[in-house]
């Protein structure tokens, strides 16, 4: 540690805080780990062992050519775990994050996850389909990808104004938030973000649903315009054999900063149950 050797010899970036029952944080496109410092900060204190890592092409992470899809990401997942040597731990992904623990809780029979947690996730899916009406338009997702491809900065600069809901008068974050966020973008490769893209946005995780066999904490912004909430966190809930969905109202999608304090308290209180 700091880094682990994944199955397919791809090094990840893990942070390791505090002592107790173990938490693992998965966090966002097209962010780092250190997405959830304050978070992990909290918990560390409140007496739990905090793991979190760079997704492989982002952050500190090694930038291979291949393994965006979400086979090769929950086995990550499973490298870390073993790696890290934890057992009864609660899994908790952010956004994109959130297919990492549907995939692990389906591909790895949820070895070692005791409860799990899913923040402004895309699961079940994101994209309209004609079985998926209220899902985000094909067009939009490749206009996504193109934006990425024209102009990273720039396309990237638009997109997290949006994610974190900033607004002509009034904004939940700072113009420093803004910037540090658009740095971890940035520390991503270019094959990466745009292969994320897809994975996040097309992968199908309906079917995985009733392999959450532990106790599950959603937690969604009704405001949310990256990942709008019916699709997404009102389908899981309905399909999850035990879960619990909180929704903040009017909130955007970048939660853990624009709801930081809400969302801290949440996952202690399912923490503690």
């Amino acid at each position: 540690m700091p880094y682990i050797e994944t199955r397919d010899s791809t090094e990840l970036y893990v942070k390791d805080w505090g002592s107790g029952r173990p938490v693992i944080l998965l966090h966002g496109w097209p962010l780092t780990a250190d997405s959830w410092d304050d978070h992990a900060f909290a918990l560390a204190h409140a007496g739990y062992r905090v793991i979190s890592y760079d997704r492989r092409g982002f952050g500190r992470s090694a930038q291979p050519w291949n393994g965006y899809d979400y086979d090769t990401l929950s086995d990550d997942l499973a490298d870390v775990i073993e790696a890290t040597g934890v057992t009864d731990a609660t899994i908790v992904g952010f956004s994109m994050g959130g297919g990492e623990v549907a995939r692990y809780m389906s591909r790895h029979g949820g070895r070692g996850i005791v409860k799990a947690g899913l923040i402004s996730s895309i699961v079940p899916l994101v994209i309209q389909t004609d079985d998926n009406p209220d899902g985000v338009p094909p067009a939009t997702i490749e206009g996504i990808k193109a934006g990425i491809l024209a102009d990273r900065p720039a396309f990237l600069t638009t997109f997290l104004q949006s994610f974190y809901g900033v607004g002509w008068i009034t904004s939940p974050v700072s113009q420093e938030i803004l910037d540090w966020s658009l740095t971890m973008a940035m520390q991503a490769g270019l094959r990466p973000t745009v292969a994320c893209v897809d994975a996040f946005a097309k992968t199908d995780f309906s079917a995985e649903l009733s392999a959450f066999t532990v106790p599950t904490l959603l937690i969604h912004g009704t405001g949310d315009k990256t990942v709008p909430i019916d699709p997404t966190a009102r389908a899981a809930v309905k399909g999850i054999p035990d879960a619990e969905l909180i929704e903040y109202d009017g909130a955007p999608h970048g939660l853990l900063v624009a709801a930081r304090d809400r969302v801290t308290e949440d996952l202690l209180r399912f923490l503690a149950q």
